[in-house]
């Protein structure tokens, strides 16, 4: 149950779990956050390419994140940038705020009204919080999973919630999940800048379910790199990271398709044939698209060769 009380708006009283945390290699920067409530990711997370990230949870106080992220964007640290908002804030004591910046610097408030269990811990380029948690074991399970993970930045958050889902988590259960990365250093173009954009706004198990689309996110984003490498002509780019969604993917047609055009585009006939024979005869419309890819110049074959597949 989520209740709201009087504070200029209405607030959600989202009890959750999240992390903000800093990808040392990368300098990438995400948030990741779980919560019993519907459409988490709307309301905790915030982030900006550049500035940094932010989850605002507990009695949630909105105007945190881009409150917070122009803050620091200014120049001020994630502390002074924490501090300036709560105290000017009556409802502070409710909060439970985590800003964390480009260089890894991180600041963290847990209002001394939270519902018990609530805490929070932080290290190196990143801050683990929770409230309303069954244990308060929660944040120090977390912090250690992602101090002791392997991976990329979504893995490690991900490992981070998994292990305060281990923990038993919130109090009244699961709904929602979300995950939010940027780049550490912003590009000036905002459509490259969001590296990871993904919400599970209600489901019986949402951790398991962010994971999938982090998987599928991975596979996608082999795809979009195949799709700007047959843009650009070089198909045997485009067959090479077609196949690295497909194994990520094996039984996604599309994935199976653009694979087996980029074979054709390469004259790899033999090997390309019994691919797009099994595609079409699971769904002819795949067929009927090839014939069209070779009018866009997608598909460059004789008219001999595309007879052939046209028949198979």
């Amino acid at each position: 149950m989520v209740f709201s009380q009087v504070y200029k708006k209405s607030e959600p009283f989202t009890h959750t779990y999240s992390i903000v945390a800093r990808d040392s290699i990368t300098g990438d920067i995400g948030v990741a956050v779980q919560s019993h409530w519907f459409s988490v990711g709307s309301v905790v997370t915030y982030g900006k390419a550049g500035v940094g990230v932010v989850a605002t949870q507990s009695l949630v106080n909105p105007s945190y994140g881009p409150k917070g992220l122009a803050l620091m964007e200014q120049g001020l640290s994630p502390k002074q940038a924490l501090d300036a908002l709560l105290v000017n804030d009556a409802g502070e004591m409710y909060r439970q705020v985590a800003f964390l910046n480009t260089k890894g610097d991180v600041a963290t408030h847990t209002g001394s009204l939270c519902i018990a269990e609530a805490g929070h811990r932080q290290g190196k380029n990143f801050s683990v919080q929770a409230n309303m948690m069954l244990n308060n074991t929660v944040w120090d399970a977390m912090a250690k999973a992602f101090e002791n993970s392997k991976g990329t930045l979504s893995e490690r958050m991900l490992t981070a919630l998994k292990a305060a889902e281990s923990e038993k988590g919130d109090i009244r259960g699961k709904q929602s999940a979300a995950i939010l990365i940027v780049k550490g250093e912003a590009t000036g173009n905002s459509w490259e800048d969001t590296i990871m954009d993904l919400r599970v706004e209600d489901s019986n198990n949402p951790i398991t379910e962010l994971e999938r689309l982090v998987k599928v996110h991975k596979a996608y984003d082999f795809m979009n790199k195949g799709d700007l490498a047959m843009e650009a002509g070089d198909s045997k780019k485009a067959e090479e990271l077609y196949l690295g969604a497909q194994k990520l993917f094996p039984e996604n047609l599309e994935m199976q398709y653009w694979y087996a055009i980029n074979l054709l585009n390469n004259k790899d006939f033999d090997k390309a044939h019994p691919i797009l024979k099994s595609i079409f005869k699971l769904d002819t419309n795949w067929k009927t698209l090839t014939s069209r890819l070779v009018k866009s110049k997608l598909l460059v074959i004789s008219d001999e060769e595309l007879q052939k597949v046209m028949k198979l």
